[in-house]
C-alpha cells in the first residue's frame, strides 16, 4: 500500500472508518497508520455493502481500499470475494497485498491467470478460497470447463476497469457477469475512467456511488514532465544520453514487445543491467525481471503498456516513454510509477515530430502543457558488443537436393542438413531392423 502525504487527511487514521479490531490489529502491525483520500472515502462507503466507482491516481493505494472492506464484509456475509483485472502481473501484485492483511485472519486465495498450469488453479478452487483474483480470459477458462461456479460470490471487484474494457476484454467480462448472482456488491476501481466506459460499467452495478479523489488524468504532485522532440532514428542514442545523467532506478515503456527485445539488448550493450517485461515473457521470467529491479539487481526495466499496471515499485527515479503509448490514458498510468508515496520523480517523453498531435491529446487528458526541452548532443552510435563465434546462433544450413527434380514438380526442392536422414542412410521405407511383414 502506498500511503502518498499529499493524499492523506492530517486528522483521521484508520480507526475511524469502521474497520473491524482484528483488521485493525493487523493494520497496526504492519505499520499503516494514516488512510489515503481513496481508502478514507472508499472504505466506509465499501463496508456498508454499496456499489462503488472509485477513481485515483495510480500509486495511491487503491487494492486495500476495496481489499479491507472485502475481507472483512466476507466474514458477515458468508461468501466469496472476486476480484477481476487485466494481467498475470497485476493480479499477483493484488494477491500478495491482499494476503498481507488476510493471512493471519485464515484467508484463502486462488489465483486464476494466463501463462501457468491450470492443475493447480484447479487444486486452489477445490480449497474454497475466500476471494478469487483472475485476469478474465482464465477465468472464462475455468467457467467454460466448469472448474469454478460464481453463484456464491457476493462480491465483485473490476480493477483497472477502463484498461479491461478498452482492451477488448467487453464480452469477456459479459460473459463473467452472467454467471455471477444478481445480489451482488461490485466495485470499480481505476485511475482513469472516461465518460463512455463509465457508462458500460454501470450496466453491472446499481446506483453506484462514485468516489473520486482526483479527476480523470490527475498526475502526482511531485512528478515533473519533459519532452524532446527527436527523429526515431536518434532515440537510441538519446537514451544512452539519459542514462548517463540519471544514474538511478529507470522504467522505460515501449510500444511492442520487439521493440522492447531490443531496446534491451542496446542498453546491454551500453554497460547497464537491464532486464524486459512483456507478453513474450514468460511468467516466471517476468517475476524474475521485476524482483530483480526491486532489488536493484537490474536498474533499468523496459516494459510495454501490457506490463505497466502490474509494476508496483517505490523509490523509481525516472520513467521514459520511449515510445508514445497508443492509448492517451496509458500515459498516466507509465508515468505513475514514479514519484509514488511522496517522493519526487521524473517522467521524459521521446516524441517524434509528427506527434505533436499525440502531445496535444496528452495535454488536454492532464490539463497541463508539457514543457518541450532542446535535445541536447547526442553520444556516437554504440557498437553491437562482439560475440564470439561460438557463442552466436548459428543458422540452419540448406542445401539443394542431389537429384531433385528442382523445378519439375517437386514441392520441396530444398531440405535441411541433419543427422538421421533416412535417405542419407540408405534405408528404406518397411526395410529396416524389423521390415513389413
Amino acid at each position: 500500500m502506498n500511503n502518498n502525504p499529499n493524499s492523506q487527511s492530517n486528522n483521521q487514521t484508520f480507526s475511524g472508518l469502521g474497520i473491524a479490531p482484528s483488521l485493525m490489529e493487523v493494520l497496526a502491525k504492519l505499520n499503516f497508520k494514516i488512510p489515503t483520500l481513496i481508502q478514507k472515502q472508499a472504505i466506509p462507503t465499501a463496508l456498508q455493502g454499496k456499489d462503488l466507482v472509485g477513481v485515483a491516481q495510480t500509486g495511491t493505494g487503491k487494492t486495500l481500499a476495496f481489499g479491507i472492506p472485502m475481507i472483512q464484509r466476507l466474514n458477515q456475509v458468508q461468501g466469496t470475494g472476486l476480484v477481476v483485472l487485466p494481467t498475470r502481473d497485476l493480479a499477483l501484485q493484488v494477491d500478495e497485498a491482499l494476503r498481507q492483511v488476510g493471512t493471519k485472519l485464515g484467508l484463502r486465495t486462488a489465483v486464476l491467470i494466463g501463462g501457468t498450469p491450470i492443475y493447480p488453479q484447479i487444486l486452489a478452487l477445490n480449497r474454497n478460497p475466500h476471494i478469487i483474483i483472475a485476469t478474465p480470459g482464465r477465468l472464462n477458462d475455468h467457467i467454460n470447463q466448469r472448474t469454478v461456479k460464481l453463484k456464491n460470490v457476493k462480491i465483485v471487484v473490476l480493477d483497472e476497469a477502463d484498461r479491461m474494457l478498452d482492451m477488448g476484454f467487453a464480452p469477456q467480462i459479459k460473459k463473467i457477469f452472467q454467471e455471477l448472482p444478481a445480489d451482488r456488491q461490485t466495485m470499480l476501481f481505476s485511475a482513469t475512467i472516461p465518460p463512455e466506459i463509465m457508462k458500460m460499467a454501470t450496466s453491472y452495478m446499481k446506483l453506484p456511488i462514485r468516489v473520486e479523489v482526483a479527476p480523470t488524468g490527475s498526475i502526482a504532485e511531485h512528478l515533473t514532465q519533459e519532452i524532446f522532440i527527436i527523429p526515431k532514428d536518434a532515440k537510441t542514442r538519446m537514451v544512452d544520453k539519459l542514462l548517463q545523467q540519471y544514474l538511478g532506478s529507470t522504467l522505460i515503456f515501449t510500444r511492442t514487445k520487439y521493440g522492447a527485445k531490443k531496446l534491451t539488448k542496446q542498453i546491454r550493450d551500453m554497460g547497464h543491467t537491464a532486464a524486459e517485461i512483456h507478453s513474450d515473457r514468460s511468467l516466471f521470467q517476468r517475476k524474475d525481471a521485476l524482483a530483480g529491479f526491486k532489488s536493484g539487481k537490474y536498474r533499468i526495466l523496459v516494459a510495454t503498456d501490457i506490463a505497466s499496471r502490474g509494476i508496483d515499485v517505490t523509490g523509481i527515479e525516472l520513467v521514459i516513454n520511449y515510445d508514445l503509448p497508443t492509448n492517451t490514458e496509458d500515459y498516466v498510468h507509465r508515468i505513475g510509477r514514479t514519484a509514488r508515496a511522496g517522493v519526487h520523480g521524473h517522467a521524459i517523453s521521446l516524441a517524434q515530430p509528427e506527434q505533436r498531435k499525440e502531445l496535444r491529446e496528452i495535454e488536454r487528458l492532464i490539463r497541463k502543457s508539457l514543457p518541450i526541452s532542446p535535445v541536447p548532443e547526442l553520444p556516437p552510435q554504440r557498437k553491437p558488443k562482439f560475440v564470439p563465434k561460438q557463442f552466436q546462433e548459428q543458422p540452419v544450413q540448406w542445401s539443394k537436393r542431389k537429384n531433385s527434380n528442382f523445378g519439375s514438380g517437386n514441392s520441396r526442392p530444398f531440405q535441411p542438413r541433419r543427422q538421421g536422414n533416412r535417405r542419407g542412410l540408405g534405408i528404406r521405407q518397411g526395410q529396416g531392423k524389423f521390415g513389413r511383414r
